[in-house]
């Protein structure tokens, strides 16, 4: 899937991560696979807009 990361809003590109992590990725290794996507700059990304991956729940959460 090809995303224009830099034209997403956080928060959009929260629900699509989310999405896809509840749907068909076990960890965020397997989201990055599944969506093509490279690891620093989806984190980046997220974090800019203040999430940060939660293991326990697999998903992105806000930080603050």
């Amino acid at each position: 899937m090809d995303y224009q990361l830099s034209q997403l809003s956080g928060d959009v590109l929260l629900g699509i991560v989310n999405e896809q992590l509840r749907l068909h990725c076990h960890d965020k290794e397997a989201l990055y696979y599944e969506l093509d996507i490279a690891s620093e700059l989806l984190e980046q990304k997220l974090s800019e807009a203040g999430f940060s991956y939660d293991p326990i729940s697999n998903q992105f959460k806000g930080t603050g």
